[in-house]
């Protein structure tokens, strides 16, 4: 029985720290500033949203007119409402176009002239992110939307050099403009500030 107990405590003392230790973070890496070409980034929107759609096709190249070319994007899924006052919750994955990639959640609130709800599919281009760590961080922005059933709409959220353009398609009611942020974290929060 003596043997028995130092033997059970050394495979305690290996194993319990592995069980609570926090789940590893996925390694921060520099950007490769290179981008994704304008036929990159249609080919990723057609096979996530299904096919692109002239409306979809139009917005792609306006941003890439404004914004030049992304060094990388998120693809995901998120849900919003409004009286006044809203919210946002996201979840996605952020690709690198060495095939990195890693999840990514989003939330946050907003206030403004904005009633209503929707689901939606985003894909977001990423400009100027010169290092992982930086896209975890509050970007605010401006946002007028109208969603009738289906809709393709993008705005900017922009911080220090960084740029984000959630391009979105989704279906519901909500019309109006609003003012907010939206928060990046490695983590999924329900807290939207």
């Amino acid at each position: 029985m003596s043997r028995i107990a130092p033997t059970l405590s050394l495979v305690l003392f290996m194993w319990l720290p592995a069980a609570f230790a926090e789940e590893v973070k996925p390694q921060d890496q520099p950007v490769n500033q290179e981008g994704y070409t304008a036929e990159e980034i249609y080919s990723v929107a057609e096979n996530f949203f299904g096919g692109t759609t002239e409306g979809l096709a139009k917005v792609i190249e306006r941003v890439f007119a404004e914004q030049g070319r992304p060094v990388a994007y998120i693809v995901g899924e998120e849900a919003s409402g409004a009286i006044g006052v809203g919210l946002r919750y996201g979840r996605g994955d952020l690709t690198y176009n060495d095939g990195a990639s890693m999840p990514v959640f989003w939330q946050g609130p907003s206030i403004g002239w904005d009633f209503g709800g929707n689901a939606s599919k985003v894909m977001t281009l990423v400009y100027k992110l010169r290092n992982t760590q930086d896209l975890f961080q509050r970007y605010p922005g401006v946002e007028g939307s109208l969603y009738f059933v289906a809709g393709v709409g993008v705005n900017y959220q922009k911080s220090g050099e960084i740029t984000l353009a959630p391009i979105r398609t989704g279906v519901g009611l909500r019309a109006g403009a609003n003012v907010g942020y939206l928060h990046y974290t490695r983590k999924e929060s329900w807290l939207p500030f």
